[in-house]
């Protein structure tokens, strides 16, 4: 059986996602246990406001679905399938750690430090993003280029056909919001952000990530990952490096990657870590194709039950 796996981005997380995971199985314990005390409270008992905050929320989501992805291992034969993985914009650190590109420990350093550099760079850019539903991609493009006129507009994240999410300066985004609007876009609506993710903006962030990805060592991985910024299989570790340092600011090529996927013949998709959204704009992609997550230990069983039919 050919399986993707799919790892979530900032947004999903909940105050005391993976507790369950952690509570049941040593090695999800292990995992989480690693990642300091600090973020192991902060993932189970938050508050919120903290959990929300970019540097915190990174490195949380990743530690949580590593966890998950250690526990599905163990569970169930890997000899038997065989893999691909994608994760979107953060989940692409989950969906390359998983592949084998690099430890868990060394992608926590990086994504911690990705959650800082993002942080700064939206402090010193400020900056705004929104979703735009039911709208072309081509019309959507048009409208930031419209709207520019105010200040950076980019369309950063096509997620499925008819939503498509749009950063840049705040004046800006909402022209742009306006503009969709009058349009006939189905829906607009300014996301809760801390910054104008994946848009220029977020050149200074880039920069720093390149400086801190020198420091880490990538592996030959086990399987292949498809990446963000062009939508394409990586079974390179040498050319892995570059591909982050473009992804942080530029678009996620979220909808065009499960197409790819789906054209390479694979029909079971599980999402794993917190929440179930990709798991909802794969219906979005195509319905016909079967999508499972992994975020405690109810979802974990239906899984397992589901793939030994």
């Amino acid at each position: 059986m050919k399986i993707a796996l799919m790892f979530p981005g900032q947004g999903s997380q909940t105050v005391g996602m993976g507790k369950e995971l952690y509570d049941k199985y040593p090695k999800a314990k292990e995992i989480i246990d690693s990642a300091g005390d600090e973020l192991k409270k902060i993932i189970f008992e938050g508050p919120e406001e903290t959990l929300k905050i970019t540097k915190y929320t990174q490195p949380a989501i990743f530690t949580v679905s590593m966890a998950a992805f250690e526990v599905l291992k163990e569970n169930i034969d890997v000899s038997k399938y065989e893999f691909v993985s994608a994760g979107h914009s953060l989940g692409e650190y989950s969906a390359l750690c998983a592949a084998g590109f690099f430890s868990f420990q060394d992608g926590l350093a990086m994504v911690k430090a990705r959650g800082e550099f993002i942080q700064k760079a939206s402090e010193a850019n400020p900056g705004t993003m929104a979703a735009i539903m039911g709208m072309e991609k081509a019309a959507v493009e048009d409208i930031c280029k419209q709207a520019s006129v105010l200040g950076v507009c980019e369309a950063v994240n096509f997620n499925s056909p008819g939503q498509i999410v749009i950063a840049g300066t705040v004046a800006a985004v909402q022209k742009a919001v306006e503009l969709a609007a009058a349009a006939g876009a189905m829906k607009c609506v300014i996301l809760n952000v801390s910054g104008p993710f994946h848009s220029s903006l977020m050149s200074s962030a880039a920069d720093m990530m390149a400086e801190e990805l020198k420091k880490h060592t990538f592996n030959n991985p086990s399987f292949g990952t498809y990446t963000n910024c062009d939508a394409v299989l990586t079974k390179d570790s040498t050319i892995v490096k570059d591909k982050l340092v473009k992804q942080i600011k530029s678009a996620v090529k979220w909808d065009e990657s499960i197409q790819n996927i789906i054209s390479s013949g694979f029909e079971t998709f599980i999402e794993i870590g917190p929440g179930k959204v990709l798991a909802g704009l794969l219906k979005r992609i195509d319905r016909s194709k079967k999508a499972l997550n992994i975020e405690d230990e109810a979802s974990l069983q239906k899984t397992i039950q589901e793939l030994s039919k």
